[in-house]
């Protein structure tokens, strides 16, 4: 009675999510081309919005039941707003790895080998440590890479902030990019990068219209794709009215 009452006089519908297991079959809130409208859609109902801001303003109109968003994205989101409240439970945690063509495993093994040496450097933690936590990192590329013929293509959604992005100068960036920059350093190639929804990342790489994808992928795709070892973890969240 206090909450509905709470929500009443602060013209918000009164939240019905408490707890992950209330989230299944709701109408779930998510940004478009990223990874949680996948995972929104196989829980309930997505309800795709541009952005955050808008995603945050449907929530409180009660036009959808919870949001769905990666934590750090989430945890920025809701700053400042006591309209609104992550629940304590992670709904999903998960390893960031890339995708490579199946019937490639020898670019499957110079890819773990260039993580290694990149977690051994400390390039992973740091480029992790600057979109995540908000640190002051900078990837400066090794002044000695010997460069091979080739170029290497990189398929990533366009708009996916703090993993695919592009700046202010229009260029790409991200976790997701720099990582996957720092790889083809190390590996003296020459990175290109197409633009694909998120949707369609394993099966650009399975029809060869990619050399690789990176980010979340998914665990019913080992016979489309291999993937390499994770070079980051990250949760999803559940947004709710208070």
């Amino acid at each position: 009675m206090l909450t509905l009452t709470a929500a009443c006089r602060d013209g918000h519908p009164p939240n019905e999510v408490h707890a992950i297991d209330d989230v299944r079959d709701r109408n779930i809130g998510t940004l478009g081309g990223t990874p949680s409208a996948r995972l929104a859609d196989d829980l309930g109902t997505a309800v795709i919005f541009a952005n955050g801001d808008e995603l945050l303003s449907g929530l409180l109109a009660g036009s959808v039941d919870c949001a769905l968003m990666e934590a750090v994205v989430a945890g920025e989101l809701v700053s400042g707003n006591p309209s609104v409240r992550i629940l304590a439970e992670n709904l999903l945690e998960y390893e960031l790895r890339f995708a490579v063509p199946r019937e490639n495993a020898q670019l499957l093994d110079v890819f773990n080998s260039a993580l290694a040496a990149l977690t051994s450097n400390g390039t992973l933690r740091g480029l992790r440590d600057k979109y995540f936590s908000g640190r002051n990192y900078v990837y400066a590329p090794p002044n000695n890479i010997a460069w091979r013929p080739g170029i290497i293509t990189l398929a990533i959604p366009p708009d996916t902030p703090p993993y695919s992005f592009k700046d202010a100068n229009g260029e790409y960036t991200g976790l997701d990019v720099e990582v996957a920059r720092a790889v083809c350093d190390y590996l003296g190639v020459e990175m290109a990068i197409i633009e694909i929804d998120a949707s369609e990342l394993i099966t650009t790489v399975w029809y060869g219209r990619a050399d690789f994808a990176a980010g979340w992928m998914p665990g019913d795709i080992e016979e489309q794709v291999r993937v390499t070892e994770a070079y980051a973890d990250t949760a999803y969240v559940v947004i709710v009215r208070r």
